[in-house]
């Protein structure tokens, strides 16, 4: 198979925006990614366009890609649109890289873009919802909170559930899971485009609001507005232009089997999928971002990719190697909890940050020599799994 490069990436600032829309986030980052990549319109042969919740958040369905791209110049090009819970972006941009690795594009648009700040703060919380079945909410409510004191938020709930079962199994403390947060925190705190972009101690976490015990306010990420993008393109496109492409390695998504409790978890068996495609393992990563809409999942994911042995996750966030500085970095952008978690948006953003890393434009987060990095981001719940996950890995290149 031939190779496929991420040839150029866009990215917004994430937050809250009210006034904005989804459209106006998209052709921001589009720009820019088409401009990064030195790509005219004319040259882009395919759309992909990731999109989570717009129809439930702001009544905009089916033409999704179509509407948010009108004023692009990319109309009457193929524009697909993509859902698939908070993973909507990188499946988007698994479609763009299949496009072009069979030689059906020579160069395709990945984008995520998603915009739930609303005035009706109960809007965002109702449509996350949605990413998981329906038809058994009220029995996932009563499972995850048999007191029936939940928050409100279902997956909050859900977040707490699994940390509580993992504090359990692997001995993890609540201090364990604050220091992930002030982890991420200072990432946030040197990344411009981040949501929540100021340190924070321990004590402050531990002592911010109970969202969900042990889950306090600055374990969480947060409602916000965003958009990524990526241009993907053949070999020869990367090299008939003076840019850095980035090679993407592998890229393999698998959707969760938590009915099954014999089934590997979806990013255990992602992750495998994505090694084996690249013929590498997790001691030649570089650099992580992973999905970490909660604190816990830092250390949950650490575990279930293989970057350390079952049980030992507590362990290696100590020993600071997933650290900025550190040996492997996890979240270099401040991850989901301080860059922030616009869903639809969310799997892009961290390729556009392993991009970055990978071509040595990251600015006071680089990761001295990155080489290889890792992507996983996971979508919605099912049974006692996320529904769905992509694993990406991108090897750095030579400088045109």
């Amino acid at each position: 198979m031939d190779k496929v490069m991420i040839g150029g990436t866009g990215i917004t600032p994430f937050g809250k925006f009210l006034e904005s829309s989804v459209r106006a986030l998209a052709e921001r980052a589009v720009a820019d990614a088409l401009k990064d990549a030195a790509v005219e319109i004319d040259d882009v042969d395919m759309v992909f366009f990731g999109n989570a919740a717009g129809g439930l958040l702001n009544g905009q369905e089916c033409v999704r890609g179509q509407v948010a791209l009108r004023n692009s110049g990319l109309l009457g090009k193929p524009i697909v649109n993509v859902e698939n819970a908070c993973a909507s972006s990188s499946t988007a941009f698994r479609l763009a890289h299949m496009a072009v690795a069979s030689g059906s594009a020579e160069v395709a648009l990945a984008i995520g873009a998603e915009k739930m700040s609303n005035e009706d703060r109960t809007k965002p919380i109702k449509a996350l919802e949605t990413a998981a079945d329906v038809e058994e909410l009220e029995a996932l409510k009563a499972r995850i909170s048999p007191d029936g004191a939940g928050t409100g938020s279902v997956f909050m709930d859900l977040y707490s559930s699994v940390a509580r079962d993992y504090m359990v199994t692997s001995g993890a403390t609540a201090e364990d899971f604050a220091r992930i947060s002030v982890k991420q925190r200072h990432a946030g705190a040197l990344n411009p485009i981040a949501q929540f972009r100021a340190d924070v101690d321990i004590e402050e976490v531990l002592t911010s609001r109970m969202i969900a015990d042990p889950i306090t306010l600055m374990m969480c990420s947060s409602i916000g507005d965003g958009a990524a993008a990526l241009v993907v393109m053949s070999e020869a496109a990367a090299a008939r232009r003076n840019i850095q492409p980035v090679q993407i390695l592998a890229c393999e998504i698998r959707s969760g089997q938590g009915d099954d409790p014999d089934a590997l978890p979806v990013a255990t068996a992602a992750s495998r999928g994505a090694f084996e495609a690249a013929g590498l393992g997790p001691e030649d990563l570089s650099v992580v971002e992973l999905h970490d809409a909660a604190a816990p999942a830092e250390l949950i994911l650490s575990e279930q990719l293989g970057l350390c042995a079952p049980g030992e996750a507590v362990s290696l966030l100590y020993s600071g190697r997933t650290a900025l500085g550190g040996a492997m970095p996890i979240n270099p952008s401040g991850g989901l909890i301080s860059k922030g978690h616009p869903i639809g948006a969310t799997g892009a953003a961290q390729l556009v940050e392993l991009a970055d890393q990978l071509r040595g434009r990251a600015g006071s987060r680089q990761v001295p020599g990155a080489r290889i990095g890792l992507a996983e981001n996971g979508g919605g719940w099912i049974g006692d799994d996320a529904a769905a996950a992509v694993v990406t890995i991108l090897g750095a290149t030579a400088q045109h």
